[in-house]
């Protein structure tokens, strides 16, 4: 199985060289389900591709885009069929003959949702997968410092497109390449320039939207509320956004990296407590996220400018890790972006790879997410817990990545957008751990998740306990809208009511009517009920 995933590159180039030749032939096999006929004529009759189950081609277009390859060996419920547009009237038809003949349509861009809903349901009827792919152009204007990107593009094709176009532009968004735009903006989208401009959402200026019924809507026709709500309010609930534009950032000629490593025998835990109150006061320009695996801390930077103008920064304000010259990388935004992910040996062309590392496509994992706020940083010697834990036999593939606030996140009201993790928070927490999926079940690495989510309880916010959409979590318990969104939640509902009043785009955690809403409790014990794990996507 891991060999047929790594080998779908060539199946996918393939595919479109397949639409052009054969044309008009696209429904590769009929189903025998008589209640899916007039889905499958409608889509035939629009010659829109679809794919069937028993097409040859179903499995791997279907596991060409899982990133949990977990879901390889434990789908739940698979789509029953793979729709693959190529233009937005594509998108349109499959919406509308989904709606017309009561077959539920979910959407994948980059498959990096964590609970696989996108492609998988967890008890969910039958249902279509939308996967956007093929819809990956992008158009930049330099003149207006603007771009428009489709959906089905990743964040490496985005950010290649930018810097060989421009070399004084680029964009605030995740550092993993292969995460698909739709996705990434639909729920926030942070990296490593949010501490200078924010998140991905805070620079979209305008999108096209295919609502329930099949219209295309843009920033002023789908109205404010909704496109308030694309932004951060998550994927698979309003609609389908085919493509976005975005305001680019100025980026200087050359832009520093370091990446400084620090063992528990060298003082991991000392510089790790002092990261946290320093990293989020740190100039704008500079960001310094922390990944711990294997008793050693990793403090990897992205400084926007020169290594002469960061040393004095790091000296005055940072002297535990002693950084240095020798430390410092300088290079162009765009060759930064792979380095950061992917090491000193990637390319920029690595950017436009879709496929990932032999790790990443054999190793399932279960993370979950926290949020530290200013008025209580973790005390030093929790974080020695927490180095213990990473030491146990069961986390030997467990990793902790710290991600720190302040600067531009300090500046915009929690409800300028859906995401509302902003003003008063110091760094969010994930917490990973893997297993390879074809030899073993998981269990241990998953109860090791639950027993930190359970530890971490009275160092994190509270009431509630907050969590990232982006890093969907089934686990969260009943109160997982307040969670994501916080007091943001009951203004998505209403939006959710003015674009989709028959709720046709829904999915095991997709915002519900105003109407349709459990009551949830905001307690502690709500929070430790929801301490079982979660899944957890950093970028």
């Amino acid at each position: 199985m891991a060999r047929s995933f790594n080998s779908l590159a060539p199946v996918l180039i393939t595919f479109s060289c397949f639409l052009c030749l054969l044309g008009c032939y696209y429904v590769i096999s009929s189903s025998s389900q008589a209640s899916s006929d007039g889905f499958l004529g409608c889509l035939t009759d629009n010659n829109v591709p679809v794919f069937t189950q028993s097409s040859h081609f179903f499995m791997p277009l279907l596991n060409a885009s899982i990133r949990n390859p977990k879901f390889f060996v434990n789908t739940t419920v698979r789509p029953l069929y793979i729709v693959m547009p190529t233009t937005t009237p594509h998108v349109q038809a499959a919406v509308r003959c989904g709606s017309g003949n009561n077959m539920s349509i979910r959407v994948r861009s980059g498959g990096h949702d964590y609970e696989g809903l996108s492609y998988r349901s967890v008890d969910a009827g039958g249902f279509a997968m939308l996967d956007m792919s093929e819809l990956r152009t992008i158009v930049v204007d330099n003149q207006t410092s603007t771009a428009w990107v489709e959906s089905g593009a990743t964040l490496g094709e985005l950010y290649y497109k930018i810097g060989n176009d421009s070399n004084m532009l680029g964009f605030p968004a995740g550092v993993c390449p292969t995460v698909g735009i739709g996705g990434h903006f639909s729920g926030g989208g942070f990296g490593m320039m949010m501490r200078k401009y924010g998140l991905s959402i805070d620079n979209i200026i305008n999108a096209e939207l295919v609502d329930a019924k099949g219209r295309l809507l843009n920033k002023t026709t789908m109205g404010e509320d909704v496109f308030w709500a694309i932004r951060g309010g998550g994927g698979g609930s309003f609609g389908v956004v085919v493509k976005w534009q975005v305001t680019l950032i100025p980026v200087p000629p050359s832009v520093t990296v370091f990446n400084v490593s620090v063992s528990l025998g060298q003082g991991a835990v000392d510089v790790v407590t002092k990261w946290q109150q320093v990293a989020p006061t740190m100039p704008r320009d500079l960001f310094i996220r922390v990944l711990i695996k294997n008793k050693r801390a990793d403090f990897q930077a992205l400084f926007l400018g020169t290594c002469e103008a960061l040393l004095p920064v790091m000296n005055k304000n940072f002297p535990e890790l002693r950084f240095n010259r020798s430390d410092c990388r300088e290079m162009t935004w765009l060759q930064s972006a792979p380095y950061i992910y992917l090491g000193k040996d990637s390319s920029v062309e690595d950017l436009l790879k879709r496929n990932t590392s032999t790790f990443f496509s054999t190793y399932g994992f279960k993370a979950t997410t926290d949020y530290v706020r200013e008025e209580k940083p973790i005390p030093r010697d929790v974080w020695a817990g927490i180095f213990h834990k990473l030491a146990q036999p069961e986390a030997r593939d467990a990793r902790v990545i710290l991600d720190p606030y302040g600067g531009f996140m300090s500046d915009v009201p929690d409800s300028a957008t859906p995401f509302p993790h902003r003003a008063g928070v110091l760094y969010s927490i994930q917490f990973y751990n893997y297993w390879p999926v074809y030899r073993e079940s998981g269990e241990m690495q998953i109860n090791w998740i639950k027993d930190v989510y359970a530890f971490m309880a009275p160092y994190v916010s509270s009431n509630p306990r907050e969590a990232y959409f982006n890093c969907r979590d089934l686990d969260l318990g009943t109160n997982w809208g307040a969670k994501y969104f916080m007091g943001n939640y009951q203004k998505l509902t209403k939006a959710k009511g003015e674009i989709d009043p028959l709720e046709y785009f829904r999915n095991e955690q997709s915002i519900p009517l105003q109407g349709n809403i459990t009551k949830m409790r905001a307690s502690p014990d709500d929070d430790a009920e929801a301490g079982d794990g979660g899944s957890a996507s950093s970028y």
